[in-house]
């Protein structure tokens, strides 16, 4: 059983959860979701370390400073927590935009990380034609002002579209509640307007591609560490192209495909990607 904590950081303040003593294992979720979205996996993997699962800021039950949200924002708060909590010798499990986030904060910290697992997360930067025309269209919609604007701050729909498209079991209410209870009107939804905006796709934002140019020639070099990508059928950031792609180009990830689930993976599968992480940690001993 986690229990949930608040630290101050910076200007504000994050939330996290936490399970079990020793090493740090930290995982971190992605749009719209929260540290909740890691319920199930935590305490399959207690008996391993200490879980930490954080809020990004402006998420889930972290504070909402009056900040643009760019991902800079995010690994400026991410950091300072990481830093508030002195962790060290640090696996990351990641997904979504919190696999960019441990990928970037693992190339900055070699001396204080031991290995990351990633999974449905950005492993190189996108174009507009890796994306089929239905998410093409929605994801040009959201980039484009005034339209964006009205689709997330407005009604929502990002949140809606992303739940029920990104978890293939479904999801009960009482858990439907939980992710939507941060995001009760317009203002409070900046953060997930501005994530996909923050997605590099034909090389804009230019600052984010080089966030992932950077930690791909990491995983391309002698000094990475170790890394696993935990892949889910076909489809999405999972498409072939992209994981043979990342096979040939990143020698220091491991590819361990499972089961089909969908984008937000720990609904559908907690057993699964529990069960693979223990396996990847013992096959390094940690």
């Amino acid at each position: 059983m986690s229990s949930t904590h608040r630290i101050q950081v910076l200007d504000s303040h994050i939330s996290y959860r936490e399970a079990g003593t020793g090493s740090p294992i930290v995982f971190l979720h992605g749009n719209p979701t929260s540290s909740y979205v890691w319920r199930n996996v935590i305490p399959r993997l207690a008996d391993r370390g200490r879980c930490l699962a954080p809020d990004l800021i402006g998420m889930g039950d972290s504070g909402k400073p009056d900040v643009p949200y760019r991902f800079e924002d995010h690994v400026r708060y991410l950091d300072a927590w990481f830093d508030a909590l002195g962790l060290r010798d640090v696996v990351l499990v990641a997904y979504d935009w919190g696999g960019v986030l441990a990928l970037d904060w693992a190339r900055r910290h070699p001396d204080r990380v031991r290995g990351v697992v990633v999974f449905e997360t950005f492993l190189r930067p996108m174009h507009w034609s890796d994306w089929p025309p239905q998410g093409e269209q929605f994801f040009r919609a959201l980039r484009t002002p005034g339209v964006g604007e009205t689709l997330v701050l407005e009604q929502n729909e990002f949140l809606a579209r992303s739940l029920a498209n990104g978890v293939q079991h479904g999801l009960a209410e009482s858990d439907r509640a939980v992710y939507y209870a941060p995001y009760p009107d317009a203002a409070s939804r900046r953060p997930v307007l501005q994530w996909p905006r923050e997605i590099p796709i034909d090389g804009a934002p230019a600052d984010v591609a080089a966030v992932i140019e950077r930690y791909d020639a990491w995983l391309a070099s002698p000094s990475a560490k170790p890394a696993l990508l935990l892949t889910f059928g076909d489809t999405g950031l999972s498409a072939p192209k992209i994981v043979e792609w990342a096979r040939g180009a990143l020698p220091a990830l491991e590819v361990v495909p499972l089961g089909r689930a969908g984008h937000h993976a720990p609904e559908d599968a907690p057993e699964e990607i529990s069960r693979a992480v223990r396996s990847w940690l013992d096959r390094h001993a940690w």
